[in-house]
């Protein structure tokens, strides 16, 4: 069959990006679902940072590919093998397939699968290969186009595997459901599962962006207190409070970062969660985090950036510093948690939805996302 689809062919071309166009709007060839896998409905696709980061080359990633890895849609067509999944079932993408009989998946870390990550690296599907390819008469001459992190979601249909889908309730809107397979699992993830924050310990989230807003949520919902939320951009600081931040911190402000949070925590807060995806901001984590506390890394850096801390005092103080890998979830067991706890009015996602678009508007997406102050953008594929 054919899709439209939004496929990254250069990632390394200057913003504005709605000038120059590293994404382009084409159709392509795409395979049916092979064994175990299944072929989707793209309804809804939040624009990520990683998106960006892999547009913007900090993420650097095989081209040409179909971006997008967080979204909700429907089943159309179920692979060979496969009992457990319908056609008409509901989905949410997640951004790392499992294979569900490595170390990894059996002992309840299957966003370490190692098969998902060799996959996922070069831009093949868990089982092997790439269900896209341009026609040949394309713009890419036939080539095969290689698929984001399992998902490529920026597109109309998609195949996927059975392992980088949960089925859901068919009564979540698209726009909200799309968003529990990555700004959810991995922000609320990292307070819920990761740190395991406990009612009356103390938090802060550095960067609001979807993912640190869904840490918000999950603060929140773990009953943490106080909440210090931190970022530059006001509208998201307003809408940490409304999400049940206690306090909001402007880093520019004096004092900085670590001075405010210290000022309202004396002592520092015993968990801080980065999530800009920045050496420098993590290093601020480090130094509000308490003695005894936990410093937690949500955001993906550059690889090429380095964190810099004393050994002495990782074991003097008794620190903790980890990382959050979609937020330590098992998406079978931990989606139909988080479904249950929006259906009862503790977790409103629908408040990070900042404004839908068509697949076509994906470059000014992107540059809106760059600018810093858009929270999710959902591209509607479909319009």
């Amino acid at each position: 069959m054919r899709t439209r689809a939004a496929v990254l062919v250069a990632d390394d071309r200057a913003r504005p990006y709605i000038d120059s166009q590293p994404i382009e709007v084409m159709e392509l060839e795409l395979d049916g679902p092979g064994a175990g896998e299944l072929l989707i409905r793209v309804d809804a696709a939040g624009v990520c940072h990683s998106d960006l980061s892999v547009v913007d080359g900090n993420r650097p990633r095989p081209t040409p590919m179909v971006l997008g890895h967080e979204a909700a849609g429907e089943v159309l067509e179920v692979g060979a093998g496969l009992t457990d999944v319908a056609v008409g079932d509901r989905v949410v993408l997640v951004f790392v397939p499992r294979c569900g009989t490595c170390a990894a998946c059996a002992s309840g870390t299957p966003a370490l699968c190692p098969r998902a990550a060799a996959a996922n690296a070069v831009g093949e599907l868990l089982r092997g290969g790439r269900r896209f390819s341009s026609p040949t008469a394309g713009a890419l001459s036939g080539r095969a186009v290689n698929h984001h992190l399992g998902v490529s979601a920026f597109a109309e249909y998609a195949v996927v595997d059975r392992g980088s889908v949960v089925v859901v309730p068919d009564d979540i809107p698209a726009t909200t459901a799309a968003l529990f397979g990555c700004a959810l699992l991995t922000g609320a993830g990292a307070v819920l599962s990761s740190a395991a924050v406990r009612p009356g310990e103390s938090a802060a989230v550095l960067g609001l962006g979807g993912v640190g807003l869904a840490a918000v949520l999950g603060a929140t919902v773990a009953g943490a207190y106080p909440i210090v939320a931190v970022d530059p951009v006001v509208s998201k600081r307003e809408l940490a409070l409304d999400l049940g931040a206690t306090h909001a911190v402007d880093p520019a402000a004096e004092g900085g970062t670590v001075g405010q949070i210290r000022e309202l925590v004396p002592g520092g807060v015993q968990y801080a969660f980065e999530a800009v995806g920045a050496a420098a901001v993590l290093t601020d984590a480090w130094w509000a985090t308490a003695r005894g506390g936990t410093t937690v890394a949500i955001g993906l850096p550059h690889p090429s950036q380095e964190l810099h801390i004393s050994a002495a005092q990782l074991v003097a103080e008794a620190r903790t510093l980890i990382g959050s890998y979609l937020g330590g979830a098992v998406p079978e067991r931990d989606l139909p948690r988080l479904v249950q706890l929006w259906r009862a009015g503790r977790l409103p996602v629908e408040k990070l939805h900042s404004t839908s678009l068509p697949l076509d508007d994906v470059n000014a997406a992107m540059d809106a996302l760059a600018d810093g102050g858009t929270v999710r953008q959902v591209l509607l594929p479909h319009g």
